[in-house]
């Protein structure tokens, strides 16, 4: 059974057609195997517009198989695949995965400049012997109380703009930020709140405070008062920086700011960014500005303990 698409964020949209194609393979004794294009296909064919990322490849993966999915096989949008008509695009996945079934959102196209749709994906089908199922888009109830249909393109909007929780709604969970932790500019452990400076390739969202979850690559669990823009107290500089405070982060020692157990630099960091706290001041005085600090730490924890509360709801409404 195959499921076709970018899979970007992998949203409750998608985590639906995951549980369709779940029913259907159980019906056949067959498999569940995503076919998810990375990169997103726009990079081949118009690079400027090519969104930004809400998952790496791993991270899409990761998803696609808790969500009930037997096997990720990556499609590469600069293999060729996108010239292909549709037609020798179908014929090309009968002959490779020979699948009794595909299943599919109402708003699927694929072939060569986009041609085939979900009509088009139900004829070639049963030229091939495959049974197609369309699955309608599935709605989501945001924190004001309208209704946004899942996509990828809402969940970008969402993070853009700071929504975050809006967004978990959406992807079914909090978006993780996941990378590596390089030098920064070390000004942190100078006044007392040493941070771990994210570099990653997935988006980041609008500039402010976040409460957020971090997960250490030795399995700890921690949580975290993120700030992502420019630092306008200390630079004018427009370059963003993602940098996560671990909250109650066991120290190497007093005189040494390093998280226990862990290098200085270069380990891997996810961040789950749970809630907003506040947007980006610029402040006069260092002393406003820690006094601030302290007050999105307490924030950040409050949010945190609240947390799994809202991730049940998201559940429900997913």
């Amino acid at each position: 059974m195959l499921i076709i698409g970018t899979f970007d964020g992998v949203h409750v949209g998608h985590a639906a057609l995951v549980d369709r194609a779940r029913q259907m393979a159980a019906d056949e004794g067959a498999a569940v195997i995503a076919l998810a294009f990375d990169p997103h296909p726009i990079t081949r064919l118009r690079p400027a517009e090519a969104p930004p990322r809400l998952t790496t490849f791993a991270q899409k993966r990761d998803l696609l198989l808790r969500a009930g999915a037997d096997d990720v096989v990556r499609l590469d949008p600069f293999d060729g695949l996108l010239e292909l008509e549709p037609a020798q695009f179908v014929h090309g996945l009968r002959d490779r995965f020979r699948p009794v079934g595909i299943v599919e959102g109402v708003d699927f196209r694929f072939g060569k400049g986009r041609a085939g749709d979900a009509g088009t994906l139900r004829t070639l089908g049963a030229e091939i012997g495959c049974r197609v199922e369309i699955v309608e888009p599935v709605d989501v109830m945001l924190g004001d109380a309208t209704v946004a249909v899942a996509s990828s393109t809402a969940a970008r909007r969402l993070i853009l703009a700071g929504r975050v929780s809006d967004a978990a709604r959406v992807l079914g969970r909090p978006h993780q930020l996941r990378g590596r932790v390089v030098r920064g500019d070390r000004r942190g452990r100078t006044i007392g709140y040493p941070t771990a400076n994210l570099d990653t390739e997935v988006l980041l969202p609008a500039d402010g405070v976040y409460a957020a979850r971090a997960s250490l690559p030795d399995g700890r669990s921690l949580g975290a008062a993120l700030s992502v823009g420019t630092k306008p107290t200390f630079t004018d500089a427009p370059t963003r920086a993602c940098e996560a405070f671990l909250l109650d982060a066991p120290r190497a020692s007093a005189d040494d700011p390093r998280i226990a157990g862990l290098n200085e630099y270069d380990w891997e960091l996810s961040l789950d960014v749970v809630g907003w706290v506040r947007e980006q001041v610029k402040f006069h005085t260092l002393e406003a500005l820690l006094e601030q600090m302290a007050r999105d730490c307490r924030r950040a924890e409050s949010m945190l303990r609240a947390a799994p509360a809202r991730a049940r709801r998201t559940e429900e409404v997913a």
